[in-house]
């Protein structure tokens, strides 16, 4: 054997060149025929307005036909509808989850709108950490729906960005991989197509939008990925309709002034999206996630939960002493949220008897002046009923020395003619 020395931060090091073959490079094979005998997962995020062309630039991508529902214009809220399909190409099996953002853009308030996208891909992250931290652990064959790219649908206005689309994109520039594209660039002309794809890097630009990057580190893909770079966004038409040009039929769109080729590079950059999506950097989109956005999650929340890397003294860490510590510290915080939860209730105990009190209070003036105003009508009342009472007795009185008069003159006048009869008889 010949004997190679390299020396590392003071330590020597050797290297060994076998003399013979013993097999070492059948190992890139056996990992190959590893993985294409697990198979692969690889998840899509689609952000976009209703009715941009989500659905069927996806169906254009994968030359096949989703089962996806319309949507309407008229959802409250944004919701996110997950899809996995299982897909086969030779002997590669890839299982495929496609994210829809359903409602996005709908809203007259667009404050909202990014939230429910945010927590569905950390939730995606927390499955994972909750896996990764159990003790009987199947990562092997766990089903991976962290989000490994995100295709951000631009309109084709042919202005700029909107508000909405800068502060979504800085949102989640942080936890997925953006691949910005314009959606329906056949509604656009050349020049205003090469103009928007100006203005739109010099905004992401401008306001700090880091959106992937194709690598440049693999010679095998530095040409290409490095082109690539240069022509994003990626202008995009989608069409699942076969149409005959010439005397082939292909994938486009038929309009009264001609055909538009989908898969026509002079046409628009849906091949180019495709390669550099599936063909050449799909495990790179992978790995980001896994090592860059993922990570970062990871080691925040890790952090949160009080764990940390050995120090500088290189003294050791202890799983144990930092359960124990975090511990102490959730008790001591549950006990001052009992405390605060516990004094806040004797405060609006208080509150209500001071209120209740109060109420009594008032209640009782109400009931004191009611009763005096009672008192003083049943005496008016009263008062009146002796009145009436004096006057009836008055009454009765005049009515009956009235009576006693009258029966007095009726006598009177009857005894006048017997006196006059007798006269007369006389």
């Amino acid at each position: 054997c010949v004997q190679k020395h390299t020396f590392c931060q003071n330590e020597e090091k050797r290297t060994l060149e076998l003399s013979g073959h013993v097999g070492l490079r059948s190992l890139p094979d056996q990992l190959v025929k590893r993985a294409v005998k697990q198979g692969y997962s690889f998840n899509i995020l689609c952000v976009g307005e209703t009715g941009i062309g989500k659905s069927t630039l996806i169906n254009t991508l994968f030359r096949i036909i989703f089962e996806n529902e319309e949507a309407s214009h008229y959802d409250e809220e944004v919701k996110v509808l997950p899809r996995t399909y299982d897909l086969q190409e030779s002997n590669v099996n890839l299982k495929l989850t496609v994210v829809h953002t359903v409602g996005f853009g709908d809203q007259i308030n667009h404050v909202k709108s990014s939230e429910p996208i945010l927590e569905y891909i950390d939730a995606q992250f927390k499955r994972y950490l909750e896996e990764e931290l159990k003790i009987k652990r199947s990562l092997w064959n766990y089903h991976d729906t962290r989000i490994h790219a995100c295709l951000y649908f631009i309109a084709p206005n042919g202005h700029s960005l909107k508000a909405l689309d800068l502060v979504t994109m800085k949102k989640l520039d942080s936890k997925v991989n953006i691949i910005p594209v314009i959606a329906k660039a056949d509604t656009l002309t050349r020049n205003e197509l090469v103009n928007l794809k100006i203005k739109v890097m010099s905004e992401l630009v401008s306001n700090g939008v880091q959106i992937y990057q194709f690598p440049t580190e693999d010679e095998a893909v530095a040409e290409i990925n490095s082109s690539m770079n240069t022509q994003l966004p990626f202008a995009v038409i989608g069409s699942t309709e076969n149409v005959t040009v010439g005397n082939k039929t292909v994938k486009g769109r038929m309009y009264p002034w001609g055909s538009i080729q989908v898969e026509n590079e002079n046409h628009c950059d849906l091949v180019k999206l495709r390669e550099m999506l599936l063909r050449v950097n799909m495990e790179d989109l992978r790995e980001q996630t896994h090592t860059r956005h993922y990570e970062l999650y990871r080691r925040c929340k890790l952090e949160e939960m009080g764990f940390k890397d050995p120090t500088l003294d290189n003294q050791s860490f202890s799983l144990q002493k930092t359960y124990e510590a975090k511990r102490k510290e959730f008790i001591k915080e549950l006990q001052h949220k009992e405390e605060s939860m516990r004094q806040m209730f004797v405060n609006k105990v208080k509150e209500a008897e001071v209120e209740l009190k109060e109420k009594e209070k008032e209640l009782q003036g109400r009931f004191e002046l009611l009763k005096t105003m009672h008192q003083e009508e049943k005496k008016n009342l009263e008062e009146k009923k002796r009145e009436m009472e004096e006057e009836m007795n008055a009454f009765n009185r005049r009515k009956v020395a009235a009576e006693t008069l009258m029966g007095q003159a009726l006598q009177g006048s009857s005894q006048q003619p017997f006196k006059k009869d007798k006269d007369k008889k006389k």
